[in-house]
């Protein structure tokens, strides 16, 4: 895997290149489509694949506002080489760089610094000042500069996969819809801080809990079964557990700040505190609920936590 931060860290002297552009947040099922047909561009022609994503999102510079974050940039570029770029470029997406019109992007990015042969975008890429520029744009400075283009429908299965549609998704709780879009479960990842220590002193199911980058894309409110997992795990056992994971405000206690918080089932002698962590999220169970009181809220909860069991022996393929 090479990571290039910005194109000026591409050296001019690599040659030619198959170039795929695009946010790619999520790299999802129809992220996986256009890159596929970048891979095979690249066979054709015996070209490497240089991948060009962007951080902010450009959302953020064009409009004011991040949609949430699917992928934080390190995992994008993981999984965007396991997709099959050689290179992942991060171009910081400026006030600078949305004033640059069409040409001059295509010339400045696309030629001069990648050396593109073969260009592989969504079929609504946009790009440029005020992004006046789309495939038909693309295409026809494509035949002034040398490059080819190629349009993808983001499809998998038939149907046109977008993050927008994951993000919806998964504000309403089904992480298994999302999943099937993404290709694998939705993830998150934070260091495991302090909380309020109810879960080991007064419930009985000590939690992890999550301090995630802001913007992160997170679940609706409810209890779900997934996996916490180490971010860099160590080889051998014990670097992934099967959770009850609870994302809300903890109305029972009138609670505030909205939390991830991981029950790793049957263990309470893990000490993850500091440690940089990750929940997938495999299932919903319920929605957020308010108990009239503690008892209450513990009979809940060993309920919750024998139904993860249930559906994450059963996902896992082990017997009880």
């Amino acid at each position: 895997m090479r990571r290039s931060d910005g194109p000026g860290d591409v050296a001019g002297d690599r040659g030619r290149s198959v170039v795929a552009i695009g946010v790619f947040d999520g790299v999802h099922r129809g992220h996986r489509a256009l890159l596929a047909s970048a891979v095979a561009h690249g066979r054709d022609l015996g070209l490497p694949v240089v991948v060009v994503t962007f951080d902010p999102h450009p959302e953020q510079v064009l409009r004011g506002r991040t949609p949430p974050v699917l992928t934080p940039m390190d995992r994008r570029v993981a999984l965007l080489t396991e997709a099959g770029a050689e290179t992942v470029c991060v171009l910081p997406f400026t006030e600078e760089l949305s004033a640059l019109s069409p040409e001059e992007f295509v010339r400045r990015i696309l030629v001069d610094r990648l050396g593109a042969a073969a260009v592989v975008v969504g079929e609504d890429f946009r790009f440029g000042h005020r992004v006046a520029g789309n495939v038909a744009t693309l295409t026809e400075l494509g035949v002034r500069c040398g490059f080819s283009v190629d349009g993808v429908r983001l499809v998998a299965e038939g149907d046109t996969i977008t993050s927008t549609r994951v993000r919806e998704l998964l504000a309403t709780g089904d992480v298994a819809g999302a999943a099937a879009l993404l290709g694998r479960p939705h993830r998150v990842s934070g260091e495991i801080v302090h909380g309020a220590a109810r879960g080991r002193e007064l419930l009985g199911f000590p939690t992890a809990n999550m301090d995630l980058a802001p913007q992160t894309a997170v679940p609706g409110d409810g209890v779900y079964a997934g996996w916490l997992g180490r971010a860099e795990p160590a080889t051998g056992a014990g670097s992934r557990w099967p959770a009850a994971i609870s994302v809300g405000t903890n109305p029972t206690f009138d609670g505030a700040e909205r939390t991830v918080e991981a029950y790793a089932l049957d263990r309470d002698d893990l000490e993850l505190y500091g440690l940089s962590m990750t929940v997938d999220f495999s299932a919903r169970i319920r929605g957020q609920e308010r108990f009239d009181g503690i008892d209450e809220l513990i009979v809940a909860m060993r309920r919750d936590v024998d139904r993860c069991r249930d559906l994450l022996t059963a996902e896992s393929g082990r017997t009880p």
